[in-house]
């Protein structure tokens, strides 16, 4: 009997395993020769119903979909956010209401393929409903710009979801998986990013703070949060992991910054900036097994935001503040 449950309990692991462990690329080839636009929340997810089985997969699949064809609408941002207000007489109408403005969000940020943060999480949930999965919005503060660094969360400015997976709940982004908004004048442009699904609470909280803490998942405080630097996209996709520094703002003084990162690849190529300066170094690092070391030197005229890139692309950014 003991060795039947034995064997029971490895064919569990192995199928929690495979759920959670996998690649999505499947389920990533599958969405991608979907339709690019749909008139109505209900035939998308039908072909999502059809294809996937797996509550994981669905998940996924509305998340994939989401980030590859919905741009996000430089124009409106600042609009959609916005509370919307009405009235109401009983709970049960107010319910109502919520959802009804849950669902014309939905359908514009759908038939428009357009929308900010409020339209794509608003689409993901109305989508992982019928798709049979349980999904909340979550709301709160993003870490996404340099003069985000040192502030502590205040006003919501961002929106994500939750969707609970086999009864436990998974974090995902598909605002910032569907791409990032760089240039001057500001220009978006696509580039899926699928370490924003089902991302580590500790790692996802680098760049969200919850106005719900419960949203968290993680031992970690608002304090903790404003300290941090500014962690951008690349560095999530890199696989690669600052240890040093760990706080994000210094100050600009005689003095050097000792920086420690795994898993760079050989071919990684680094480099930092000063805004006030606005050149690039190139940096050679001194390897020790899979940890890469290097300075960069401070002084008075350091103040600003420093960078590091890796591969030419912003990797993580630091306030360097007047002495």
């Amino acid at each position: 009997m003991k060795n039947i449950l034995l064997k029971i309990n490895l064919i569990l692991l192995l199928v929690s395993f495979t759920a959670f462990g996998q690649d999505y690329a499947k389920a990533d080839e599958i969405v991608r020769d979907y339709p690019k636009s749909f008139s109505d929340t209900d035939k998308l997810a039908g072909l999502i119903n059809k294809d996937f089985k797996r509550d994981d997969e669905k998940a996924r699949a509305i998340f994939t979909w989401i980030a590859t064809n919905v741009k996000y609408d430089l124009a409106a941002y600042g609009v959609n956010e916005r509370p919307v207000g009405f009235s109401y007489s009983t709970q049960q109408e107010k319910i109502e209401k919520q959802k009804k403005l849950e669902y014309d969000l939905a359908l514009k940020t759908l038939r428009s393929r357009r929308g900010v943060c409020q339209g794509y999480s608003t689409l993901y949930k109305i989508l992982a409903e019928k798709t049979g999965l349980e999904a909340v919005i979550v709301t709160g503060t993003s870490k996404s710009h340099p003069a985000h660094i040192g502030k502590m969360p205040g006003a919501s400015d961002h929106a994500w979801n939750a969707v609970k997976i086999d009864g436990q709940w998974k974090l995902l982004d598909v605002t910032f998986g569907a791409g990032a908004v760089s240039g001057n004048p500001p220009v978006f442009q696509f580039r899926f990013n699928d370490k924003y699904f089902f991302t580590d609470p500790k790692v996802f909280f680098l760049n969200h703070y919850p106005d719900d803490e419960k949203w968290l998942f993680t031992q970690a405080t608002a304090g903790d949060f404003a300290n941090l630097p500014l962690y951008y996209g690349n560095y999530h996709m890199g696989g690669y992991e600052f240890l040093t520094p760990a706080m994000g703002t210094y100050t600009a003084k005689p003095s050097v910054l000792t920086f420690k990162v795994k898993n760079l690849k050989p071919e990684d190529r680094l480099a930092y900036a000063f805004s006030r300066e606005r050149i690039f170094r190139e940096i050679v690092p001194v390897r020790n097994g899979d940890t890469a070391e290097f300075q960069v030197p401070l002084s008075a005229v350091s103040a600003g935001t420093l960078t590091i890139y890796v591969n030419q692309k912003s990797a993580v950014a630091y306030r360097i503040e007047k002495p």
